[in-house]
C-alpha cells in the first residue's frame, strides 16, 4: 500500500515535517511495511520556505538586511537548483519582528524585502517565488521598491522617506537605476489575500488595525495609497521622451483594484506593478513546485491535516486543496486535524464540493491550550495509529 503522508503545519505547536513523521509513527505501528511518502505542505505562508526545502533540496542563504524598522537584521531565503529563490517577506517585514508598541504602519517600511530581492538576482536568480503573509507593513511596496533601485519624490524635487504615509507626498517616479535583473526574472507571488490596494476592502482598512493604526490613520494611508496608484498610473502613460524608463518593456498596468493588489500591505500592488508578477493562490504556487498531483495519482491512500479544519479551510488552504486533487484522482483521503469546527466543515462540503472520506480530530482530552499544544505530536500519532487500526479492522470484516 502507498501511502502519501501530506499536511499542513498545526500554527504553534508543530510544522508540516513533523506532522508528517507523527501520521506516519502512528501507521506504521500498524502497517509496517507500507511505502510512505511525506509531502509536507504550506499554503504559501509561514514555513513554505521549508516545505520546499524538504522537497526540492536547494541551499539556504542568509542575509544582512533592514527590518521594518530600518534597524539590520539577519534574513533568510531559498536558493533551489534550478536558479528559483523562495522568499517570505515575514523575514524582513514581518509583524512578528516588532513589539506591540512598535507597530505603526504610517513609518513601517518593506524595503528588507527589496534588499533580499535584490541579493537572490546577484546569486542568479532567474524566477523567484514570494511568500506574501504576515507583513508589519502598509507602505505598498514603497520601501522595496528603493531597495532595487527606483527613486520616488515629492512636489519639492525631494526624495521620500520610508513608510506608507510617504506616499501622501509623492509626485515623481524616477526609474533609471532601476535594477535591470527585474525584467529579466519571473516573479511568483504565493497570494491568497484578494483585497484591492484601497477603499473599504483595502489594505489599509482591513489590515491597517492590526499592524497598529487608528481609525484616522488608516484614512490617512487609505489616501497616500490611492495617491501612489495614481501617480503610478500618470507615469505609466508619459511618453518619457528622455527614455527614463527605457527598460520598463512597458509592463505597467493600472492593478489597483486586482485581486491581491492589497496583499501585505500593497506589495501585491508594487509587485504586479514595477515586476511584472504573476499573483497565484499561495497552495497552487506549492502543489505545483513539489509535483504534489503526481504523487496524488501513484498513492492508494492520502493523509492529509491541519490545525483546525473550519469554513476557513476551502479558502485556499491546504487540506481542501489535496482533497479535492484526491478526488480527482479517485483516491481516499483522511483529514487528521487539531480540532474540527463541525459547521464549518458542512460549509466546505456544500459550497466546495469538497470532502474527505475520514475527518478525525486529534485533541485525545480535554486541557489547558498550552498541554494540548506541548503534546501535539503525541496526539497526531495516537490518532493516526487508531485510523490504521481500523482501516486493518476493515479488511478483516
Amino acid at each position: 500500500m502507498k501511502i502519501l503522508i501530506a499536511p499542513d503545519s498545526f500554527k504553534e505547536s508543530l510544522n508540516a515535517l513533523e506532522v508528517c513523521r507523527a501520521i506516519k509513527s502512528g501507521f506504521t505501528q500498524v502497517f509496517p511495511d507500507a511505502n510512505y511518502t511525506l509531502l509536507p505542505m504550506a499554503d504559501g505562508g509561514d514555513g513554505t520556505s521549508a516545505v520546499l526545502s524538504y522537497a526540492l533540496g536547494g541551499r539556504w542563504k542568509e542575509v544582512r538586511v533592514h527590518d521594518p524598522m530600518m534597524q539590520p537584521i539577519i534574513a533568510k531565503y531559498l536558493l533551489l537548483p534550478d536558479a528559483t529563490a523562495v522568499i517570505e517577506i515575514a523575514q524582513a517585514c514581518g509583524l512578528h519582528l516588532l513589539t506591540v508598541n512598535e507597530r505603526n504602519p504610517l513609518s513601517t517600511s518593506s524595503f528588507g524585502v527589496g534588499e533580499m530581492i535584490a541579493d537572490a538576482l546577484d546569486e542568479g536568480a532567474k524566477r523567484i517565488i514570494i511568500g506574501l503573509g504576515g507583513s508589519s507593513t502598509n507602505d505598498a511596496g514603497l520601501g522595496m521598491l528603493m531597495a532595487l533601485g527606483i527613486m520616488f519624490y515629492d512636489y519639492d524635487g525631494d526624495s521620500l522617506a520610508q513608510g506608507g504615509l510617504q506616499l501622501a507626498r509623492l509626485q515623481h517616479i524616477d526609474e533609471r537605476k532601476f535594477n535591470p535583473k527585474v525584467l529579466d526574472t519571473v516573479f511568483a507571488v504565493a497570494c491568497d489575500v484578494t483585497n484591492p490596494l484601497c477603499g473599504e476592502l483595502g489594505t489599509s482598512a482591513i489590515f491597517g488595525p492590526q499592524k497598529g493604526a487608528n481609525p484616522e490613520q488608516v484614512v490617512m494611508l487609505d489616501n497616500a495609497l490611492n495617491n501612489f496608484a495614481v501617480v503610478c498610473n500618470k507615469h505609466r502613460n508619459e511618453p518619457h521622451k528622455d527614455e527614463q524608463n527605457k527598460n520598463s518593456r512597458n509592463r505597467y498596468k493600472n492593478c489597483q483594484d486586482t485581486a491581491g493588489a492589497g496583499a501585505a500591505g500593497g506589495l501585491g500592488f508594487a509587485l504586479m506593478s514595477f515586476c511584472n508578477a504573476q499573483l497565484q493562490s499561495g497552495f497552487d504556487t506549492v502543489a505545483h513546485a513539489v509535483n504534489l498531483a503526481e504523487h496524488i495519482a501513484d498513492a492508494d491512500l492520502v493523509i492529509t491535516g491541519e490545525g483546525k479544519l473550519d469554513a476557513q479551510t476551502a479558502m485556499g488552504k491546504v487540506a481542501s486543496g489535496i482533497s479535492q486533487l484526491a478526488k480527482t484522482n479517485n483516491k481516499p483521503v483522511i483529514a487528521i486535524c487539531g480540532s474540527v469546527d463541525g459547521l464549518g466543515l458542512n460549509d466546505l462540503d456544500l459550497k466546495n464540493n469538497s470532502q474527505f472520506d475520514v475527518v478525525m480530530p486529534s485533541i485525545q482530552k480535554l486541557d489547558a491550550l498550552e498541554n494540548i499544544l506541548n503534546n501535539a505530536y503525541s496526539n497526531i500519532e495516537t490518532t493516526a495509529k487508531n485510523i490504521a487500526a481500523t482501516i486493518r479492522l476493515g479488511q478483516q470484516l
